[in-house]
């Protein structure tokens, strides 16, 4: 049985290793694609198809503008092309070719791992032994026991961007950050589309306002049919109906399962090593990535209550500092965590929602600006856009930030800035300048009207 310095499970952030770790004997272990979920099913290739869904969205959108366009159609497997066959899959066949034949310290293993006794992870038929190993093994798409025991035919985002061609009614199930970035893209493609939530509104898990504002915003282009628990859902020949408790119904020529992501840490035998994990399938960790096992850590959507990579590659950046320095821990940092949904409009989001900072007690100070309430705004004919923003009126400092509209994602990275090194609303408005009339000046009024 060969043993190592060091295992890996998962090559998505995972495999990020520093140069620091090229004199250790590594054992890299993956069953699916290298390059995680990120790279090869979710936030990049997404995002190439969700780019021209903006395009062809703002084009459907001109006239107000006064501006005539007209969109012909998408040319999926040029765009399929362009996002896997030149980009996705040459990096993911890449990453691998450079394990397994230019880092002559690393084994990889292209089968799956599960233990079979504290610090023995089976692989492929070997056993094999570490002295300190890494779970980075992911997540995989939720499945609910209504879709699995149906029989009909259904995509998650793992399948859905290789599809042959864009589907007339595409039906999806699910009302979060996936459901509602794929209802975007294959709306904007040509797809009708229903989406199928039991909340009563869609991403749920934002603010209240924003929550609200978008799903009443979608409304206008996706077919949305929330808080129907649904009780059957059936195909006959190339068609799928799903019918809903109070008897209504909806068919497609397509399902889209966009429920959520599970944890993977379920299909690798966790009690045999001694690994602990949450009632949510998630494994537990302390603040430095070590699990309940000696010398084993864990990082990403295994563990994380964030499934976000950006907190994955922080998160590896600390475990990896942590296996080689066990007398200087550093600790994970999830006190003001990012986060977007490319959909349309965008919406992104960081810190406590208006509720959240109630529930802890704070005395707040809350601000909505309007994206039409200044001149770039006027200059996009902006009546959706928001920038809502949550303050401690003790101290001053940002609690929360949540943006709805145009480029969000890009307009909130102030605010990250300054809950992260603790400057105040206040500061951050008054102590620089603002370029005029770019659409930053929401945030700058956005903060100036917030009562201190």
């Amino acid at each position: 049985m060969k043993n190592f310095d060091l295992a890996i499970i998962g090559t998505g952030s995972g495999n990020a290793l520093p140069p620091e770790f090229d004199d250790l004997e590594i054992a890299l272990i993956e069953e699916g694609r290298f390059g995680g979920t990120c790279l090869n099913v979710g936030c990049i290739p997404t995002k190439m198809f969700v780019y021209p869904a903006d395009v062809i969205a703002n084009a459907k959108d001109a006239a107000r503008l006064g501006v005539s366009l007209s969109y012909e159609g998408i040319d999926l497997p040029a765009l399929q092309d362009r996002t896997f066959t030149r980009r996705i899959d040459v990096i993911a066949d890449d990453g691998e070719r450079f394990r397994r034949e230019d880092c002559p310290n690393i084994t990889v293993y292209d089968s799956h791992a599960r233990f079979v006794a504290p610090k023995t992870i089976e692989v492929g038929g070997e056993r094999i032994t570490a002295d300190q190993i890494i779970i980075a093994a992911g997540s995989r798409p939720a499945i609910p026991d209504l879709v699995a025991e149906s029989g009909v035919r259904y995509h998650t985002n793992d399948t859905i961007m290789r599809i042959d061609k864009v589907p007339e009614r595409l039906l999806i199930l699910g009302s979060g950050y996936i459901a509602c970035e794929f209802a975007h893209v294959f709306s904007s493609f040509g797809s009708e589309v229903s989406i199928i939530g039991r909340s009563d509104v869609l991403i749920k898990h934002q603010d209240a306002d924003v929550a609200r504002r978008f799903t009443r915003t979608v409304r206008e282009h996706w077919d949305v049919r929330l808080g129907q628990p649904v009780t059957a859902i059936e195909s006959e020949g190339d068609l799928i109906t799903i019918t809903f408790a109070d008897g209504t119904s909806v068919t497609g020529d397509m399902l889209l399962v966009a429920t959520g992501r599970v944890p993977n840490g379920d299909r690798m035998n966790l009690a045999a090593a001694g690994i602990q994990t949450h009632d949510d399938g998630r494994i537990k960790v302390d603040e430095h990535g070590r699990t309940s096992a000696q010398h084993v850590w864990a990082l990403g959507d295994v563990s994380s209550p964030y499934q976000l990579k950006h907190v994955a590659n922080h998160e590896a950046k600390v475990v990896f500092h942590n296996v080689l320095n066990p007398a200087s821990l550093r600790s994970f940092r999830h006190d003001a965590v990012p986060a977007a949904i490319f959909t349309h409009p965008q919406v992104a989001t960081v810190g406590l929602t208006e509720q959240q900072a109630l529930d802890r007690g704070y005395e707040i100070a809350v601000n909505v600006q309007d994206f039409g309430g200044t001149a770039y705004g006027w200059a996009l004919e902006d009546n959706i856009g928001i920038c809502k923003i949550i303050a401690d009126k003790k101290t001053g400092l940002i609690l929360g930030a949540h943006i709805l509209g145009h480029e969000a994602a890009m307009l909130i990275q102030g605010l990250i800035q300054a809950m992260a090194f603790g400057t105040t609303a206040r500061d951050m408005a008054e102590g620089q300048l603002w370029i005029h009339p770019a659409l930053n000046e929401v945030v700058e009024n956005c903060l100036l009207g917030l009562e201190l």
